[in-house]
């Protein structure tokens, strides 16, 4: 397996990775070995990502569970991993140098307009009590204009600002313009695999 990671989540100590394509796709069943292979907790949540603005405050309960009608997942909790899956849509990776906990949006175009990472920053806030300004915020590959002629991406920037988050991160990567490396739902017309990206404190 092949992975990206991000120096500015490395540097703070954070356990991440962001799968690339494979031959053959990685499946959901996968999750587990790539969470080893990628050197992340086994305990795992993930969300149902119904392009909503759902977001869900998790623990080692939550478990092995997907949780329904959410797009983003936040925890304050150490040895837990959280999943999401795209191929188009853009991952976004949140952490609060102060406070320690971390969050993970699944955002396209559907959940940019609903503003679930302004509702991702906003829960961590309120349920963590993280600052703002302590926060850093790493948005990874999407599709991106030309090949779509909505620019999400600059959309997601532009509320992490809003929210005053301390240091915003875009990849700028395009899945729709590397196929070598990257799924894209539009341009492979549906037929394609997908992405995971993860995320433990």
């Amino acid at each position: 397996m092949n992975f990206l990671r991000f120096p500015e989540l490395s540097v703070r100590g954070l356990s991440h990775a962001f799968t690339l394509r494979s031959d053959p796709p990685l499946m959901l069943g996968d999750v587990p070995e790539i969470l080893q292979e990628a050197g992340l907790p086994e305990n795992y949540v993930m969300g149902e990502q119904t392009h909503g603005s759902g977001v869900a405050v998790v623990s080692k309960r939550e478990a092995g569970r997907v949780i329904p009608s959410v797009d983003g997942l936040v925890t304050g909790e150490k040895g837990l991993a959280l999943v999401v899956r795209v191929a188009d849509c853009g991952p976004v990776w949140l952490y609060c140098g102060q406070t320690g906990a971390i969050g993970l949006v699944h955002s396209g175009r559907k959940g940019t307009e609903l503003g679930v990472v302004r509702v991702a920053i906003r829960t961590m806030r309120e349920k963590f009590g993280c600052d703002s300004e302590k926060m850093v915020a790493v948005l990874g590959p999407c599709i991106r204009p030309p090949h779509y002629d909505v620019p999400f991406a600059d959309e997601i920037v532009r509320q992490l600002r809003a929210e005053g988050v301390g240091e915003i991160v875009d990849t700028k990567l395009c899945t729709a313009s590397d196929p070598q490396k990257f799924y894209s739902y539009r341009a492979e017309k549906g037929k394609t695999g997908r992405h995971f990206a993860m995320l433990s404190g």
